[in-house]
């Protein structure tokens, strides 16, 4: 069952696939299913699937033991030779980012942990945020800052931040009840969130060169120990 957990010490990787249209969206998840199905490969700890809410696109959420496993599996001539070439073909862009946990953050009634599977409902927020690699620390710590604020909003499950391993980016990957409850929460006017966390906002916004953001539903996810 994949877990966020601070203390797994997992490489995690997002593939990311905008698509222009949902049934090429669906081209994807089919070829990312069959992949999933099918993993074998050294280091592989688990992977999750999500299909693209409100702009057609997939993410796939893996886990992975090191980087160094996670090379071996780019450098094959399957995936060199056969994957890439079909990921391209079916998607307008494709990003592949390796991350590292920084930071994780849930309501208090998930006390078994974040965990990210198609037999829960979350409405997923994913959002990359490019940033200069001088920039990087300082945007992870303004990101960081604990926030007791948004356990009281309703329809809040979880957030975590992710560092990029190329100091380039920030993944946000955050759970939310509905997409009601998270759009009226997204479009809250400023001068109705706390003074601190307009503050870690407009900060964050200076040291952002890029935003890319989708929401998501998960729809598989196996693992290795399956």
């Amino acid at each position: 069952m994949p877990l966020i957990s601070p203390d797994d010490g997992h490489l995690t990787v997002f593939n990311l696939f905008e698509t222009d249209t949902v049934p090429l969206q669906e081209d994807v998840l089919d070829a990312m299913r069959d992949i999933i199905d099918n993993a074998d490969y050294p280091g592989w700890i688990s992977s999750t699937l999500h299909a693209g809410v409100d702009e057609p696109g997939t993410v796939n959420y893996i886990q992975w033991r090191s980087a160094a496993d996670l090379q071996a599996r780019y450098e094959g001539q399957k995936f060199q030779r056969r994957t890439v070439p079909l990921f391209h073909k079916l998607a307008r862009t494709v990003r592949l980012l390796k991350t590292e946990l920084a930071f994780t953050q849930h309501h208090p009634s998930l006390d078994g942990g974040i965990e990210i599977l198609p037999q829960r409902d979350d409405y997923t927020v994913l959002i990359v945020l490019d940033t200069k690699p001088e920039d990087q620390r300082e945007l992870l710590d303004t990101l960081t800052e604990p926030d007791e604020w948004i356990k009281t909003v309703p329809g809040y499950r979880s957030h975590t931040y992710f560092r990029g391993v190329d100091g380039t980016f920030v993944v946000n990957y955050a759970q939310w009840e509905s997409k009601e409850l998270y759009d009226a929460f997204h479009t809250l006017p400023e001068e109705k969130r706390p003074a601190g966390i307009r503050n870690g906002r407009n900060r964050a916004r200076s040291l952002v060169t890029g935003r890319q953001a989708n929401t998501y539903r998960v729809t598989h996810s196996r693992s290795a120990k399956d």
